[in-house]
């Protein structure tokens, strides 16, 4: 059976703290989640929670990515990959300014 596993950081991974951290307010600020947060009065402790969730998810995805652990990776895809979502055809959104 396959369980997330909770790891620590080097001193040389710092950066990935600092990168899901921001990928965070990215994700988030300016988003249809603080319509939520303001219409159902979502308590800053559990704004929190989900916060930290996802940052940690996201630093695991980019720990895999950077030793390269396709194996892994591809397990992730292969065990989330449900429809259960709603969510209609995936438009990628990127911020900034991109050379063509």
């Amino acid at each position: 059976m396959k369980v997330w596993k909770k790891v620590r950081f080097l001193k040389k991974d710092k950066t990935i703290d600092l990168i899901s951290r921001s990928y965070i307010n990215y994700i988030y600020r300016d988003s249809p989640i603080n319509n939520i947060i303001y219409k159902y009065h979502i308590k800053e402790e559990d704004i929190r929670n989900l916060n930290q969730y996802t940052a940690d998810r996201i630093a695991g995805l980019i720990l895999l990515y950077l030793a390269q652990d396709k194996k892994r990776l591809q397990d992730i895809v292969l065990k989330y990959q449900s429809n259960s979502l709603l969510v209609d055809e995936v438009t990628p959104e990127i911020e900034g300014y991109i050379d063509k």
